[in-house]
């Protein structure tokens, strides 16, 4: 009877985990996944992996390390890829650098490893290092990741680049690799990082993780010397999670879906190469590790850790885990006797949440509300359910701001325990916004003035305790983060944080007004409330040259939730002007300024941003003769926004829905990376695009990347992209027929089109073309011959096809003025009723 009833207890945990997780809400490990943990606290070696974006990373070396050899594992990602595209939406820069700081973390949540960042920002694209450290401050990068390395104390680094072959691609990853063949020597030294105490870490070696494309060719890989070069076998099958280490790395990938990087799993066994740089050697060429002493004997005492842990593998029962706890607790005690302060915390935690997994204990402190306001008060209900075969007891104790009404209880075995408890938030606390973004960093670098905060990805959920769980005389304390719970009829339980807002939130509607002339416009200012708040007055702030009324307005005395939306009358000085404007809210003596911004994508937990509320004023002095524009729907951008700001009626459609009848539009203009994303139904509405231009109509295709795209598949005549690009924003842009009416009507576009620009000029541009094409714009960055396929146009039947690799999508957004007077000449091309002659066109 006894053996029937300890295998019912240790059947409940023998369920299969496989399930993504949500890292506000774990999944139980099965039992197999207990016993490859049991057996990690075997090994004492760790590895750090540098590159220098989200998605740089590779995911099966990560897995192999973490999971095969059972490695402490880590990416140092120097940037958070605010530089890059958004394939998912329309967010951009700091947004962007959001949500693939989540998806970093959510990759890591599958794949095994931990995740560490620098200051440094993804500013776009660099041809160069030099360029690349002109930007960034190198020495605070270079600190970043000496303090990373003497925090995590890594035995082996890896970079995902070469540091010798500056030039040869992106900046930003020659320039990681770079940064980390210093800082391999100086994290040894005696440097002191400023603003930080902390002791030298001597790693034993630094590799450089090769693959044949770094030769050329893989005839050129096979002929290379290979002496410095180990090979890894990475295919490994996991039978305890019943997934080949591929699949693991393709399913860590596929979490970079900002970037369009789902990936099927490689079931069949995989090689990695790591190409040996500095340190020791290791004495097996097919194990980094060889040579270095990745056992308990590393420790002072640790011996008789490494026999206690062999006897606890040894009788793991996989019917019942629980029968092992005698021998775990014995470990734990010998563990806490060590004199050590760096891998004793590290397996005393490890242990302690393998022992939680064998008793199946569940913990959390949830609320029903999503949003919170300073001084506000929220039930929260912790929860504890204990599914071992014993009784315990547990002790809650809770952070300064939250009360528990019944802090000590007994939890019966098979049985869950509600406990109530008030949340209270304090007066002076900061509304949530990623703690990088706090202050205003610079064009390189965030600005980060806790150095102790720098390196993490994000800082823990704000309020929260722990709990006391006394099993069977072993007190463990668990921590515990109040966040929110709800359930979703589609989606079901869901976890997301409690994210702390202003009672006030004051939004503007759009990023940018475009102003025809002096014509008037309306700006509307919207309020939410998210707490009850007393009468007060609005305002939109602007430029003195600018005439808004009314002056100011009265608020009146708003209920939690309430929206009020006031509109402001605009009127432009008649010149050429740019400015901001922004509102202003004022309740008594407090003035409130601040936009909420929620970030929600299934994938990721929900973020949000507060930043200043803000839009820019334009009166670029444009004409706009397009009335209907068809704007077909790419990757995620803001353009067909930009379109209506310049007068133009816009229908929008994803590239399913195009009609078949397209002859009703001015334009018909495609969303960057449409080709890309959407590929089948591009090819799909050639014919209607062909024929719509053919008919007088004017096909505007915006950039896409030159991967899987044939030269054949871009509208209706051949264009063959590159990945030639302009990362310059300054660089000289030579105007090569500016008498084209696609550069003269309506607008006469100019030199003064092209000053301040962001980030870029444009990017994937086209090399070769058919010859009805022409080039409108030459221009390079420092050092490198003219690029002349930024803009080019053909005549086609009675219409016009353009094609522009131009970064409209970046410079609409950032109200640039030469932007939006090119994009109204680009949609008005067909209106004017001016046929290109290509004869004349010829001598340019």
């Amino acid at each position: 009877m006894k053996k029937t009833i300890l295998f019912l207890c240790g059947f409940i945990l023998a369920y299969s985990s496989q399930a993504q997780e949500n890292r506000l809400f774990p999944q139980q490990p099965n039992t197999s996944e207990i016993y490859h943990n049991i057996e990690r606290l075997g090994f004492l070696g760790t590895a750090l992996y540098v590159a220098a974006h989200p998605d740089d990373e590779n995911t099966r070396l990560i897995s192999y390390l973490s999971n095969h050899r059972m490695a402490r594992t880590a990416y140092l990602s120097l940037t958070r890829g605010d530089g890059g595209q958004n394939l998912i939406g329309p967010q951009l820069r700091e947004q962007l650098g959001m949500i693939r700081t989540q998806e970093l973390l959510e990759a890591r949540n599958i794949d095994g490893g931990e995740q560490f960042f620098t200051r440094a920002n993804d500013f776009g694209y660099s041809k160069h290092p030099d360029e690349t450290f002109d930007i960034w401050d190198k020495e605070q990068v270079l600190d970043d990741v000496i303090k990373v390395i003497r925090e995590f104390k890594p035995d082996v680094i890896i970079n995902r680049f070469n540091h010798r072959t500056p030039g040869t691609t992106h900046g930003h990853h020659t320039g990681s690799a770079m940064i980390s063949m210093e800082a391999f020597d100086k994290a040894a030294s005696n440097y002191k990082v400023p603003g930080l105490n902390l002791e030298p870490w001597k790693t034993d070696r630094l590799f450089f993780n090769t693959s044949w494309w770094f030769y050329g060719s893989r005839d050129a890989f096979a002929k290379a010397d290979k002496t410095n070069l180990l090979e890894l076998t990475s295919g490994e099958y996991y039978p305890w999670i019943g997934k080949s280490n591929g699949e693991i790395a393709a399913l860590s990938r596929s979490e970079h879906k900002s970037q369009g990087f789902g990936s099927s799993g490689a079931r069949d066994s995989q090689t990695e190469y790591l190409e040996y740089l500095k340190g020791s050697f290791p004495e097996d060429k097919e194990d980094l590790f060889s040579g270095i002493n990745t056992t308990w004997s590393r420790v002072k005492g640790g011996d008789k850790i490494q026999d206690q842990l062999t006897k606890v593998i040894a009788g793991y029962d996989f019917y019942d885990p629980e029968a092992s706890l005698t021998r775990l607790i014995q470990l734990h005690e010998m563990i806490s006797e060590l004199e050590d302060d760096h891998w004793k915390p590290i397996k005393l935690k490890e242990l302690e949440q393998i022992i939680l997994d064998i008793h199946g204990i569940y913990l959390s402190a949830t609320t029903n509300s999503k949003l919170a306001t300073a001084g506000e008060e929220l039930a929260v209900a912790i929860e504890f359910t204990n599914r071992s075969c014993l009784n315990m007891d547990v002790e809650f104790i809770g952070d300064a701001s939250l009360t528990i009404e019944n802090p000590k209880i007994t939890v019966d075995s098979k049985a869950s325990n509600r406990v109530s408890a008030q949340l209270r938030i304090p007066s002076d606390v900061a509304s949530t916004t990623p703690y990088y973004l706090v202050q205003q960093g610079t064009l390189g670098m965030y600005a980060v003035p806790n150095t102790h905060q720098i390196g993490n990805p994000e800082l823990p959920l704000e309020f929260g305790g722990y709990a006391i769980i006394d099993i069977d005389g072993l007190k463990i304390k668990k921590p515990f983060k109040v966040h929110f719970k709800t359930t979703d009829p589609v989606r079901g339980e869901i976890h997301e944080p409690l994210n702390i807002v202003p009672a006030i939130a004051v939004s503007i509607q759009n990023p940018v007004y475009i102003f025809k002339n002096s014509e008037a416009q309306q700006i509307p200012i919207t309020v939410k409330a998210h707490q009850d708040t007393n009468a007060g007055t609005v305002e939109l702030c602007g430029p003195n040259d600018w005439n808004i009324t009314p002056n100011k307005t009265t608020l009146p005395a708003m209920k939690k939730g309430e929206v009020i939306t006031y509109n402001f009358t605009v009127i432009p000085p008649k010149g050429a002007s740019r400015g901001l404007v922004s509102g202003l809210v004022k309740i008594g003596d407090q003035s409130y300024t601040k936009e909420v911004i929620s970030i929600d994508y299934d994938h990721i937990p929900d973020q949000q941003l507060l930043r200043n509320n803000e839009a820019q004023v334009v009166q670029p002095g444009l004409q706009n003769t397009a009335q209907t524009v068809a704007y077909i729907n790419g990757a995620g951008d803001d353009v067909a926004t930009a379109i209506e700001a310049i007068g133009s009626k816009v229908f929008r459609f994803n590239p399913d829905e195009v009609p078949a009848d397209l002859s009703k539009y001015d334009a018909v203009m495609v969303g960057i990376r449409a080709f890309n994303v959407a590929p089948t139904e591009m090819a799909a509405l050639q014919q209607s695009l062909d024929e719509y231009v053919k008919n007088g109509g004017t096909l505007i295709m915006q950039y896409n990347t030159s991967r899987r795209i044939s030269p054949d598949a871009l509208g209706p005549l051949s264009i063959t992209l590159s990945r030639k690009r302009v990362t310059d924003e300054n660089a000289t842009v030579t105007i090569l027929n500016p008498k084209h009416p696609l550069l003269s009507t309506p607008n006469q576009i100019t030199d003064a089109d092209f000053e301040n620009w962001v980030q870029e000029r444009g990017l994937y541009f086209p090399t070769e073309w058919d010859s009805a094409f022409t080039p409108l714009l030459g221009m390079n960055d420092k050092g490198e011959e003219m690029t002349k396929g930024s803009l080019i146009v053909a005549n086609y039947g009675k219409g016009h096809v353009v094609y522009t690799g131009l970064s409209l999508f970046r410079e609409l957004p950032a109200g640039v003025s030469g932007a939006y007077r090119l994009l109204a000449n680009m949609i008005s091309l067909g209106t004017h009723g001016t046929k290109i002659n290509t004869t004349e066109l010829q001598r340019f």
